[in-house]
């Protein structure tokens, strides 16, 4: 029998990030999938700043950046009737909006950029195989059996049909949309799947005369009367400017799927570029559909599901790969700690809570942005008919001298700037505070959203947010306060006056038999903060203390060392160790 501390079934962004992540800190596992290689399209893209913050953490960032698509090129998000027709307006989008991207760049040492997937997925799992991840193409996973002690699975190789078992301490189904692992396992789930028809066309074609002067990841194309309800709404997305492309196309899926052949394609392309004489290479076609659905648990046992497998969205808001990977930063610094002896499988609980209600959000959030195009249709008179000549000539009519032209012209405008829900929900990525045993109340209430918090990221250290950035200095060397985070182990800061709790830090990680990255902050310290940005975001004394996870959310905080006898009690709380003394379940 094969044996292994962690078995991961898929090896899309969730599966492959897991897999890196586990052997980055030293845990076997092994990553089956069914496919003979990984994403042949490239589906998800857009990878905001928390996901490369997680890549920096992981070392891997410049890679990331050295293949994607800077966010300077991702902005102008077009409405028009054609890429070569009218166009009907503009929104800033992805952070690029010069306000929006001083947000970005206060809040981050990393930036957005666009990353397809079939990019994104050979960069996470061939550092996760350089680290130790034993990989297993064309292997089907077939079911699981739960004991006491572990997880045995089925497996099938789909080459010669053999069937055999893998062995795990724990098992990580990360099978996307359909898994089978979650469903195996039980998991309940609320909302709808295949509530609309889509397909993707990814073609080749030099469109840098209609895109170049507005650089973005995608442009809307409406076209009134060419296809479901009468208003033919689709999308051209770039995925390397400006020579590959998908095209995105609703169907009717309450009637038979298309079927799409490369002449089929081609004219779709063609109608959504708005010049047939521009030479159109089809790569490939497939179709999808737009679902709704949540998990209300994401676990059961010793079995973890994670990434599309437990929160099933449209891909508004390029939300996807990106909750995916967030996930499996949340569990494996967890499973890791368990499986070293250094945390009691308790730990493990605090994955549902915090990660289901993030997932919640994110399926809403996605479906609520496809609701969000009503008003652009509305002001632009495509709604109450389906004659595509009335609906043509209530978009022209906007261009009259009238109050009544006037005023709809303002109805578009307001209603394609109410688009930055979709195009830039800053505070969805990076507001996420998470509630459970893993996080340490200092008996302060929830910080109070002062702006959306859809829109904006609003730092604070409140136990169970993220850990706000700063820029400090080190040995003359710029760092991030989130560098000094993550990477499998506590981290806590502190100022001059604090530095007890320096001493409490160690006394803990002695005691409790775990890694602690005690910091000192201050003038002709080992870590200065010049323009005083630490001082600002910190939220505690100069002596108090910021205790931070290993997936860089705030643990626990103190206001100043009066509460430093408290740090190693913390900790074992937060790993559910009674009083430091871990009672290890027989193996």
């Amino acid at each position: 029998m094969i044996e292994t501390d962690v078995l991961i079934v898929g090896s899309g962004p969730a599966g492959g990030s897991a897999a890196l992540m586990l052997s980055s800190q030293g845990v076997r596992n092994i990553l089956v999938t069914k496919h003979h290689w990984l994403a042949d399209s490239p589906r998800a893209h857009i990878t905001n700043q928390r996901t490369m913050e997680i890549l920096r953490d992981l070392g891997v960032e410049q890679e990331a950046v050295a293949l994607a698509t800077s966010q300077d090129l991702m902005g102008n998000t077009v409405f028009c009737t054609s890429l070569a027709g009218e166009e009907l307006g503009r929104v800033r989008a992805w952070g690029t909006r010069p306000d929006r991207r001083a947000e970005h760049a206060m809040a981050s040492p990393s930036a957005i950029c666009d990353l397809p997937q079939n990019l994104l997925e050979p960069l996470l799992i061939g550092n996760a195989a350089a680290r130790g991840t034993r990989l297993r193409f064309d292997i089907e996973y077939l079911s699981l059996e739960q004991d006491a002690h572990g997880v045995t699975a089925r497996v099938r190789d789909r080459l010669d049909g053999t069937e055999y078992p893998i062995r795990a301490k724990y098992l990580i189904g990360a099978d996307g949309g359909r898994s089978k692992v979650a469903e195996d396992i039980g998991l309940p789930f609320e909302g709808q799947m295949g509530i609309a028809g889509s397909m993707n066309i990814v073609f080749e074609a030099d469109l840098s005369r209609y895109v170049a002067h507005r650089p973005s990841v995608l442009y809307w194309v409406l076209q009134p009367g060419s296809s479901i309800g009468g208003i033919g709404m689709g999308v051209v997305r770039m995925i390397r400017p400006w020579t590959e492309w998908m095209a995105i196309w609703g169907y009717d899926i309450n009637g038979p799927a298309p079927q799409v052949d490369a002449e089929e394609a081609t004219r779709i392309v063609h109608r959504l570029i708005g010049d047939a004489t521009v030479p159109v290479r089809i790569r490939s076609t497939a179709l999808w559909t737009v679902n709704r659905m949540y998990a209300t648990r994401y676990s059961k046992g010793r079995v973890f599901c994670m990434g599309d497998a437990v929160h099933r969205h449209p891909p508004s808001n390029g939300l996807g790969s990106n909750t995916s990977i967030q996930d499996a930063y949340n569990l494996c610094w967890k499973l890791a700690m368990v499986l070293k002896g250094q945390a009691d499988p308790s730990l493990l609980d605090s994955y549902d809570a915090e990660r289901v209600p993030i997932g919640r959000q994110v399926v809403e959030r996605a479906n609520r942005s496809i609701e969000e195009f009503g008003p652009i249709f509305g002001a632009l008179g495509l709604l109450g008919t389906q004659d595509a000549e009335v609906m043509g000539a209530n978009m022209e009519a906007r261009k009259a001298a009238t109050p009544e032209a006037a005023a709809q012209r303002d109805q578009l405008r307001q209603a394609i700037l109410a688009k930055q829900y979709e195009f830039d929900a800053h505070g969805v990525e990076m507001n996420q505070r998470y509630r459970s045993s893993a996080v340490a109340s200092d008996a302060s209430p929830e910080p109070e959203w002062r702006r959306d918090p859809e829109l904006h990221y609003e730092p604070t250290t409140w136990p169970g947010a993220r850990l706000p950035h700063a820029w400090l200095v080190q040995r003359g060397c710029q760092v991030s306060t989130l560098d000094l985070a993550g990477k499998g182990r506590f981290a806590l800061l502190t100022g001059i006056g604090g530095e007890a709790w320096v001493d409490a830090a160690r006394a803990a990680a002695e005691r409790l038999g775990i890694a602690i990255n005690a910091f000192l902050v201050g003038p002709g310290r080992d870590l200065e903060d010049p323009f005083g940005e630490w001082c600002v975001a910190r939220e505690v004394g100069e002596a108090g203390c910021v205790l931070v996870r290993p997936d860089m959310h705030i643990a626990w905080r103190a206001q100043d060392a009066a509460q430093v006898a408290r740090l190693a009690d913390v900790l074992a709380c937060l790993l559910g160790r009674d009083g430091g003394t871990l009672m290890l379940a027989a193996e």
